[in-house]
């Protein structure tokens, strides 16, 4: 699995992410494009025109919507698997939380530009976004399940606040657009097969192109407690629990969603 766990840690806690090559094999890979697809498949049909003129990401993957209970329960199985939970108690060591699944395609149009942003951007304001930075644990799992151009990364930003050309761009401040190219910027392209882990209050974007298809897998600390942010569909239903092996990721968040 893991072979070097303080190492993770350690890019992780410097950069704000970490990449492991060749980390899942062809029939995981497999097995997870077939349910994935199934999923894609359904969503893009009832979500023609949202798709057809700007989406370029779905989410709840595991919620009952568009999988039956045999493949949500693959799906279960793949996000809890000890590849994935060695990882992520890599970076959240006590009592990390399942928060969400999400799928990034390309848009269909071709005009279409990716853009940099935080994550947290989308629920607070500036000031609160310096603060959050510091506070909040929120990773992402990145699965490709074909090889594409990838993620562009700001190194760093995980733990610090923009300097002035990154938060133009990103704020689309001084003629700036959130398309612009940073030069702080790092690209990392991926295959099948790779895993990357990386803040979601980093400074980032998915890069367009090839045939983009990547789940992410959204887990949280405990101790930041995200549960509010949980749709209750996207987890299992007890009688699920016990078809998956290791299902504590789930737990930690019923968990904290039975104290709210």
């Amino acid at each position: 699995m893991v072979n070097n766990r303080s190492q993770l840690q350690r890019n992780y806690d410097e950069q704000g992410y970490f990449v492991i090559r060749n980390y899942f094999n062809d029939a995981e890979i497999s097995s997870l494009r077939k349910v994935v697809l199934k999923f894609h498949q359904l969503w893009k049909k009832d979500n023609a025109k949202f798709y057809q003129e700007e989406a370029f990401n779905s989410s709840l993957i595991t919620g009952s919507q568009y999988l039956a209970f045999d493949d949500r329960v693959k799906l279960f199985n793949f996000i809890s698997s000890k590849k994935i939970v060695d990882v992520v108690e890599s970076v959240i060591s006590a009592k990390p939380a399942f928060m969400n699944t999400q799928l990034f395609f390309n848009p269909v149009n071709p005009q279409q530009k990716d853009f940099w942003h935080r994550d947290c951007q989308y629920d607070h304001d500036v000031d609160v976004q310096k603060k959050v930075i510091h506070d909040t644990q929120v990773v992402h799992l990145r699965v490709p399940l074909f090889d594409e151009l990838g993620m562009e990364l700001v190194p760093g930003t995980h733990k610090r606040w923009d300097n002035d050309e990154e938060f133009a761009v990103r704020q689309e401040k001084k003629g700036k657009v959130s398309s612009d190219s940073l030069s702080t910027g790092k690209k990392i392209k991926l295959a099948a097969g790779d895993l990357l882990v990386f803040s979601a209050d980093m400074i980032h974007r998915g890069l367009y192109g090839l045939d983009r298809l990547a789940l992410d897998i959204l887990v949280f600390d405990s101790a930041a407690n995200f549960a509010d942010y949980v749709d209750d569909d996207c987890l299992p239903d007890i009688s699920m629990l016990d078809k998956i092996a290791d299902p504590s990721l789930f737990i930690n968040t019923l968990h904290l969603k039975s104290m709210g």
